[in-house]
């Protein structure tokens, strides 16, 4: 946990390390020609496609959510009018990886 109580890693986010525990996550990497992206956005929506959250995506392309178990749709948008839309299942103790080629 960071000095100012963000319970977020310090540093960013590094997704080899991904152990869920007693969480459920979403997380992914975003790349174009093959190399990460960074500035593309991730958000997070429920099953009712109303907005819960959003991460941009630093040097390394990676973005993560902690999400309750359950449907949920991540919509990634990116430079150049990129835009992809998700359908995961989260689950307490599993780590879905999302792949966007972006």
């Amino acid at each position: 946990m960071s000095d100012n109580g963000c319970g977020a890693p310090v540093g960013g986010v590094a997704l080899a390390d991904a152990d869920a525990g007693d969480q459920a996550v979403i997380q992914g990497v975003v790349r174009r020609g093959g190399e990460p992206l960074s500035g593309a956005y991730a958000r997070l929506m429920n099953s009712a496609e109303d907005f819960v959250g959003e991460v941009a995506t630093g040097e390394e392309g990676t973005f993560r959510f902690f999400a309750a178990d359950g449907a949920w749709k991540v919509r990634v948008l990116a430079s150049k009018g990129f835009t992809a839309e998700y359908d995961v299942n989260a689950e307490t103790g599993k780590v879905v990886d999302l792949q966007v080629d972006a």
